[in-house]
């Protein structure tokens, strides 16, 4: 079915908050925090809405019913529901949890309707109340602290920016907000970056843009690791000012080069050791810009030291690199070198990153929940040399040996949760076949948390460090990331309590290991 050359060329003329949206038909797919933002800004324009999600949640209906949006039940996953092919929308706007090859996005296609993500339709209709500066954020490791950092960097500088999107504050919430913002530092998945333009009306053109890093990731939902490659080099279309890639990864080096930027833009790249002209790095211990500045080839600018960023909690590798790209996209957007440096000091990680819960008996207790890949919890074990390590959750498609090869020797012993843990029990025998291995059971009884905490404190010894640091997501035993490292930081203090009150877990019995 073909919808018409009248009907592109409206949607070609959506460009702005004031274009004539009124009495679109447009079907929203999902009803989270991005699709029911995208309701209510269609509402809001004046379009006829009817929004299809795979499950209910009643406050949200309730407050779509007073917005004249329809709603819609997804009763049967591989069937289309009829009322919204009856007649089919003129467009459609698609949460970033429907994959691809979902049954509604294939017949959808198939009648020939557009489909937009939240990100397109925010950009459309950024002039709301006025249209800030777009500085976009990707990578499968550090997107959240690199955006929350950028941020801070920029509101040092006196700017009013706001960090949205993947972060948890949809794009279009911001573009509505009655005060406005000079900046907004988009932090963007492979999911949203698959569904962006890269021509056209709905392409974004952002001041400056970043790939931190590339590792396999999500390969279950785009298919292949060169898809998922190509869903983030997208981040780098149409960049006016920065396009800031990572030196030590060949991948985000690809994406630059093959980058369709805008006149002018000019490549930045950063990482831990020297830098050359257009980039930033570290000499002797300094942090320094050889990009922002007229004399880049003879000259540097100081940002801040390493031992300023120890004092923050940010010297850290991984940590130190996201300053760099945070530092990069700052000096973009025009941050001075001084306002960078003046800032750090007042920044702190994220929760849930690295983040030490407790110390007790000699053994460290770390939260590193938001390690939800192989190539996040890298970095927390790579820093620890003795190592109680849970592990687990849903693996999306990604193989977890080379990891567990990786770090073999700083294994103590491994708590194995979660879903998939056929593959990674597998890992462990064959990568780290001397390391005991100790597995949560699921089960309607068992609360994970607590089983896994008594399990590595069973085999934990002084000078240990028990990582929560699962290389999985969460969603299979818990609400996100943030639960899961929740529940396990009660579990640890609970433990901790119990052991300053002479309760601990010493008459339990110990658990079987699957290895010595």
């Amino acid at each position: 079915m073909d919808l018409g050359e009248p009907l592109s060329r409206r949607l070609d003329g959506l460009t702005g908050w004031r274009a004539d949206w009124a009495g679109l038909r447009v079907a929203v797919l999902g009803l989270g925090a991005t699709g029911f933002a995208a309701a209510d800004t269609l509402a809001e324009l004046g379009c006829e809405v009817l929004v299809v999600a795979g499950g209910p949640d009643p406050d949200r209906e309730r407050i779509l019913e007073v917005l004249g949006v329809r709603f819609r039940l997804e009763e049967d996953r591989a069937a289309v529901p009829e009322e919204l092919l009856d007649p089919p929308p003129e467009l459609a706007i698609v949460s970033p949890g429907y994959r691809p090859d979902h049954p509604i996005l294939l017949e959808l296609e198939r009648r020939g309707v557009p489909i937009w993500g939240d990100i397109e339709l925010a950009w459309r209709v950024r002039d709301k109340i006025e249209a800030a500066e777009w500085i976009l954020v990707t990578g499968t490791n550090g997107k959240t602290t690199t955006t929350r950092l950028t941020g801070h960097l920029l509101r040092a500088a006196g700017l009013r920016a706001a960090e949205v999107g993947n972060i948890g504050v949809p794009v279009l919430d911001a573009v509505r907000r009655p005060e406005g913002f000079d900046a907004l530092v988009v932090e963007l998945s492979s999911y949203q970056l698959h569904r962006l333009p890269l021509t056209g009306p709905g392409a974004l053109h952002p001041v400056a843009a970043v790939c931190l890093n590339v590792a396999d990731d999500h390969l279950d939902w785009h298919g292949s690791r060169s898809a998922y490659e190509a869903a983030k080099g997208r981040v780098y279309a149409n960049a006016r000012v920065a396009a800031v890639y990572n030196r030590a990864d060949p991948a985000t080096i690809r994406m630059v080069e093959a980058a369709d930027v805008e006149e002018g833009c000019r490549a930045i790249g950063f990482d831990l050791g020297v830098p050359g002209p257009s980039e930033l790095g570290v000499i002797d211990g300094v942090v320094v810009d050889r990009a922002f500045l007229e004399d880049r080839h003879h000259r540097a600018l100081e940002l801040t030291t390493l031992p300023e960023l120890a004092a923050a909690g940010l010297d850290s590798p991984h940590l130190v690199a996201d300053v760099l790209a945070a530092a990069a996209l700052a000096r973009a957007a025009g941050v001075p070198a001084e306002a960078v440096h003046d800032a750090l000091p007042t920044f702190r990680v994220d929760p849930h990153r690295t983040e030490p819960v407790a110390t007790a008996d000699g053994v460290a207790w770390v939260d590193d929940s938001k390690a939800t890949n192989p190539h996040a919890a890298d970095a927390a074990l790579r820093s620890r040399p003795s190592v109680v390590w849970i592990v687990g959750g849903l693996l999306k498609g990604v193989d977890i040996g080379g990891l567990v090869e990786a770090h073999a020797g700083r294994l103590r012993a491994a708590v194995v949760i979660g879903a998939d843990r056929a593959p990674v029990l597998a890992a462990l025998a064959r990568h780290a076949p001397g390391v005991a291995v100790l597995e949560v059971m699921p089960g309607e009884d068992v609360d994970v948390m607590p089983e896994a905490v008594r399990l590595a404190a069973g085999v934990a010894r002084p000078g240990d460090t028990v990582l929560l640091s699962p290389a999985a997501a969460s969603m299979d035993q818990f609400a996100d990331y943030a639960d899961r490292g929740r529940r396990f930081a009660d579990a640890v203090r609970e433990h901790v309590a119990d052991r300053l009150g002479g309760a601990g877990d010493d008459d339990a019995p110990p658990a079987a290991p699957h290895g010595p």
